[in-house]
C-alpha cells in the first residue's frame, strides 16, 4: 500500500473515533449540588490521536509486510519450475526414473478423481514414450490396500503398464517427504517428476532445494472452478513449503 494511503486510511479512523468519542464536559451530582467540571481535553485527546496513529501505522506496515511475504512465497515457489517444466512428452528430456506424485484416487463423494486420473495418463505416455525406464510411485502408503502407491499400480498395471519398472515408496506423506526420500531412500539425483503443474513446482522447488536435478511432466490440469479447495490449498502449501526449507529442513 502507498504511504500515502495509509495516512489517509488512519486519519478517517481517527476521525471516526472522535465522533464516537466526542470531548464533552463531565458533570458531576454531588450531594444534590451539581458541579459542572468542564475539563479541557486538548492534551489528552491529541496524546490518544498520536498513540492511535503509532498503532494503527504500524498494524497497516504489519500487515502490508505479511502480504508481501506471502507474494514472496508464491513467485519463489512458481520459478523454480521456470524452464523445468514440460507440457508435452516429446520435450521432456530422458532419465531413468519417472517419480509420479501420489493422490487418492477416489474423492470423499465415491467420484474418480480427476487429478488421479490425469496422473496416471501423464505417467503411461512418459513410460511408453521411452522418456523414462521405470517408474517411483510415491504417496501416503499407510493404510492397507487404499495407499496412493498401490492405488497407483494397480491402474497402473491395469492400464499395461508391466509390474517389474514399478516401485512403491509408502513413505510419501506429503510433496517433500516424496523428493527428499527419492535422493535419500533410492538414491536418485536425476528424474522426471510427475503430477499437475502447481503441483510440479513445488516439488522442483523441494528438489531444487535438495541438490536433485529434476524436471517435471505435467499431467492435464483440472478446471480451477471445480476444484477451486486444492488450489487454494496450493497456496497455503507453497507458504509452508518457503518455510520449511528456510527455517526446518526436516529428514523424513
Amino acid at each position: 500500500m502507498h504511504l500515502g494511503a495509509w495516512f489517509v486510511a488512519i486519519t478517517g479512523i481517527l476521525n471516526i473515533l472522535d465522533a464516537v468519542w466526542p470531548n464533552e464536559p463531565v458533570v458531576l451530582d454531588l450531594k444534590k449540588t451539581r458541579v459542572i467540571m468542564r475539563i479541557d481535553h486538548s492534551f489528552t485527546s491529541e496524546k490518544r490521536r498520536t498513540i492511535l496513529t503509532i498503532v494503527l501505522t504500524f498494524c497497516l506496515f504489519a500487515l502490508s509486510g505479511v502480504g508481501a511475504f506471502l507474494l514472496l512465497c508464491q513467485w519463489w515457489v512458481y520459478e523454480a519450475g521456470d524452464n523445468r517444466i514440460f507440457k508435452s512428452v516429446d520435450d521432456v528430456p530422458e532419465n531413468e526414473v519417472g517419480l509420479v506424485l501420489g493422490t487418492a484416487k477416489w474423492l470423499g463423494n465415491g467420484k474418480l478423481n480427476r487429478f488421479f486420473s490425469f496422473r496416471m495418463d501423464a505417467a503411461c505416455r512418459l513410460y511408453r514414450s521411452g522418456k523414462v525406464g521405470s517408474l517411483l510411485l510415491s504417496g501416503n502408503g499407510l493404510t492397507p490396500g487404499r495407499g496412493e502407491p498401490e492405488q497407483m499400480r494397480n491402474e497402473l498395471i491395469a492400464r499395461g503398464i508391466p509390474a517389474d519398472v514399478l516401485k512403491l515408496d509408502n513413505g510419501g506423506i506429503r510433496t517433500l517427504d516424496s523428493i527428499v526420500r527419492a535422493k535419500r531412500v533410492y538414491g536418485l539425483n536425476q528424474l522426471t517428476i510427475v503430477s499437475q503443474e502447481f503441483h510440479n513446482r513445488r516439488a522442483l522447488f523441494f528438489s531444487r532445494a535438495y541438490g536433485i536435478d529434476a524436471v517435471g511432466f505435467n499431467a492435464e490440469d483440472v478446471p480451477r472452478s471445480e476444484a477451486l479447495r486444492t488450489f487454494l490449498r496450493e497456496s497455503l502449501a507453497r507458504v509452508d513449503a518457503v518455510l520449511e526449507i528456510t527455517l526446518a529442513r526436516p529428514r523424513p
